[in-house]
């Protein structure tokens, strides 16, 4: 076998665990399994929430702050994860209390974990009136 094509090959079975990976962590999140959840991070493992100014560093305190949320949601649904080599994005909808959050995940990956993420968190809005002829209607 060339060395190109067994290349492409690593780099194809790093992204299928990579994709399970992700697959894992948003179902133990989903879950509320807290162990589960944050088994994907590098133990230096760094998160920003840039909405709040936050930055989370090490998987520990990940995990305890997510362990000390004084909610827990309603509703947890992947919409659609993109990806490729070292960079995922997840997009995901919680519901905290009847209160929508749109969700984007940026995780970037070393060595088949999370070094990196990245979480921009967004509130559901109504669609104005003006705009209706030109738009559909999501479920």
């Amino acid at each position: 076998m060339g060395d190109d094509v067994e290349r492409v090959i690593i780099e194809q079975m790093d992204e299928q665990n990579i994709r399970a990976a992700i697959d894992r962590h948003w179902a133990a999140s989903a879950a509320g399994d807290q162990v589960g959840e944050h088994e994907i991070y590098h133990d230096d493992a760094v998160c920003e929430y840039p909405q709040s100014g936050e930055i989370i560093y090490g998987r520990q305190n990940l995990q305890a702050l997510r362990s000390h949320h004084p909610d827990k949601p309603s509703e947890f649904s992947v919409r659609r994860i993109v990806g490729e080599g070292s960079l995922w994005v997840s997009e995901y909808v919680i519901n905290y209390g009847g209160k929508r959050l749109f969700t984007v995940s940026v995780m970037e990956f070393r060595d088949g974990k999370v070094s990196r993420e990245t979480q921009y968190f967004a509130d559901s809005f109504d669609a104005p009136a003006w705009r209706a002829q030109w738009v559909g209607r999501a479920p």
